[in-house]
């Protein structure tokens, strides 16, 4: 499951990519407002002592966390630090390359479900057979949140067999008190962040992994030196030093969540769920709707288990404008 996918919508259609409104990313309209890098960023070989670290640590509240060119690498690699064949439960539906990256390493992937309020007993259910439980919470696109103490409870059973509880945070920053990473260095407890949608800065590839400083070692060797660029680890630092942004951009996202809620409601779209970042709903013609806004050159993203939409956030007032617009003429 991802958004963007502009130029293959845009070709599609026969629209330019400039002419669109992009909502299916989830990512930040007001990214942080970087300056250009310094010129020895660019010539310089990264340096692990550039307060890149210091920072996150600072910013996440916990040490020991590990660079990773977003938490991409991380989902990539993580299946291949464990035996194959283990039985892996993911919420349905949710971030999809969470379920391809396990598949690809030889697990057996069980979805579980990510709707309703059976869904805390239906995990129970089955964590007895788990080897692995991976959730992304607050969930993409459902913005189910499953509370601390519920988590590390799962976790204790996990880890008492040698399991782990992976848990992909990308949406927490503007909740940052339901985070894990204060319990980081559990054994078998596992938390993916990254710069790429509260900071809006997806396209610097920026991420950390915290876990048992084992396990942290065993990823580590496998990306080798390096794994963050220079102009990347430069950028990230100064995001994560700047708490005035980050509170004010916190308030914005939450207003501007409750705005757009507020505003599909308004015309039929009736929203379950979501984050300060997106909106996500059910409706039987979810096909038909993210048609009809594509054609007005507006893309949206849609699911088909359940059929389903989710929207992000416009940028200025004149997208919001045009939104309701398009919105309206459905």
């Amino acid at each position: 499951m991802h958004g963007g996918g502009l130029r293959a919508a845009a070709g599609h259609y026969g629209i330019a990519p400039e002419q669109w409104l992009d909502l299916s990313t989830g990512i930040n309209p007001h990214g942080y407002p970087l300056p250009a890098p310094p010129a020895e960023v660019w010539a310089r070989l990264p340096e692990p002592d550039d307060g890149l670290e210091v920072a996150a640590a600072r910013y996440y509240g916990c040490e020991g966390l590990l660079p990773l060119a977003g938490s991409q690498a991380a989902i990539q690699l993580l299946p291949q630090l464990r035996p194959a064949a283990g039985r892996v439960g993911l919420l349905a539906p949710s971030y999809n390359e969470h379920a391809r990256a396990w598949r690809m390493a030889g697990h057996r992937v069980e979805a579980l479900p990510a709707l309703g309020d059976a869904v805390p007993a239906a995990i129970e259910a089955h964590l007895p057979q788990l080897d692995v439980l991976l959730l992304v919470n607050p969930n993409n696109p459902t913005g189910l949140r499953v509370p601390v103490e519920t988590l590390l409870r799962w976790h204790q059973q996990l880890a008492g067999r040698g399991g782990w509880l992976v848990v992909d945070e990308a949406f927490m920053d503007t909740s940052p008190g339901h985070s894990l990473l204060t319990m980081n260095g559990r054994p078998g407890l596992l938390v993916l962040r990254s710069l790429g949608k509260f900071f809006g800065l997806a396209g610097a590839r920026v991420g950390f992994l915290a876990a048992e400083p084992a396990l942290r070692a065993a990823l580590a060797e496998r990306l080798g030196p390096w794994a963050l660029s220079g102009p990347g680890r430069w950028a990230a630092t100064r995001a994560l030093e700047d708490r005035a942004w980050q509170e004010q951009a916190r308030t914005a996202l939450t207003a501007a969540g409750t705005r757009l809620d507020q505003l599909l409601r308004r015309y039929g779209i009736a929203t379950e769920g979501g984050t300060a970042l997106f909106r996500w709903g059910r409706h039987e013609d979810a096909v038909a709707i993210q048609d009809a806004l594509a054609r007005q050159a507006i893309l949206v993203r849609r699911f088909d288990d359940p059929a389903s939409l989710r929207f992000g956030l416009p940028g200025d007032e004149a997208q919001w404008h045009r939104l309701e617009q398009a919105l309206e003429a459905l």
